[in-house]
C-alpha cells in the first residue's frame, strides 16, 4: 500500500484508495476555494472522482448553495477504462475499474456522457450544446 505525506490518501494494491481527516480537510479547503472563485465571476469546469458517491456530491451542494452549476456524469466501460489506465502507467492497477461504478452511486446529473465509444471532443460538444440549452431555457 503507498501513503502519501501525513497519510492524507492511500492506493491499496487492488486499486482502492483511503482517504484521511487531513485529505478531507484539504478537500474543504479546495472546494471552499473553488466556490469562492465561482462566485466573484469565475467560469470553472471542476473534474472531480467521487469515491464517496452522493456524499461527496452533497458536501459540493452544500458549499456551493446557490451558484449554478451543471453536472455532468463522466462514465467509460469498466473494461475500457482498465486498458486506459495501463496505458498510461501512472495509475495503480485496477483503481479505474474499481472506480467505474462506485463513483456514481447515488449521485445526480443534468447530463451524462459515455466516453468508452464517444471521444473528448464529442464529449465537449455535447456538454456546450447542453449549457447553450440551459441558457436559452432560462432567457425565455
Amino acid at each position: 500500500m503507498h501513503c502519501s505525506a501525513r497519510h492524507r490518501h492511500s492506493y491499496a494494491d487492488d486499486g482502492g484508495v483511503a482517504v484521511g481527516q487531513d485529505f478531507m480537510a484539504l478537500q474543504d479547503a479546495w472546494i471552499t476555494g473553488l466556490v469562492a472563485m465561482a462566485r466573484a465571476g469565475a467560469h470553472l469546469v471542476v473534474d472531480d472522482v467521487f469515491l464517496g458517491g452522493a456524499g461527496s456530491q452533497r458536501r459540493w451542494l452544500d458549499a456551493l448553495g446557490d451558484v449554478p452549476t451543471l453536472w455532468v456524469g463522466v462514465r467509460c466501460e469498466p473494461e475500457v477504462a482498465a486498458r486506459r489506465e495501463a496505458a498510461r502507467g501512472d495509475r495503480a492497477t485496477g483503481m479505474a475499474e474499481r472506480q467505474a461504478d462506485v463513483v456514481h452511486r447515488g449521485v445526480r446529473y443534468d447530463l451524462e456522457i459515455d466516453t468508452t465509444d464517444t471521444g473528448s471532443l464529442d464529449c465537449a460538444r455535447t456538454i456546450a450544446a447542453h449549457l447553450r440549452s440551459s441558457r436559452s431555457d432560462r432567457a425565455d
